[in-house]
């Protein structure tokens, strides 16, 4: 599922690999079983390649990791929340279209 230019979070990990981050960091909570989640992968997975040293992008398997999808009040999947100095700089709920989420990016740079 992810590409080498996709980050891993999981519980233990997440301060450490988002909210202590130098630079801002777009995580994808999903879940195997999640349509819309697999349909949005590749759009992810593409601007994890255009944004590649700028913005570090990250999934999170909601079903393995509980708590931090908890904490965040994340309801629905997919939902990319993007973090910039350990807070939330913006959210999208949902399969969204490319330019929607590059929008958000963009505002955090």
């Amino acid at each position: 599922m992810a590409s080498d230019k996709i980050v891993t979070v999981t519980d233990a990990s997440f301060e450490g690999d988002v909210l202590k981050s130098a630079q801002p960091v777009l995580i994808d909570f999903w879940a195997v079983w999640c349509a819309p989640c697999r349909a949005i992968a590749p759009v992810v997975e593409q601007l994890a390649g255009e944004y590649a040293g700028k913005i570090k992008v990250a999934k999170m398997d909601i079903d393995s990791n509980p708590q931090v999808p908890t904490k965040y009040d994340v309801r629905s999947i997919p939902t990319l929340l993007l973090f910039k100095d350990g807070k939330v700089a913006g959210q999208i709920v949902g399969a969204v279209a490319k330019p929607k989420i590059e929008d958000m990016l963009k505002k955090a740079l």
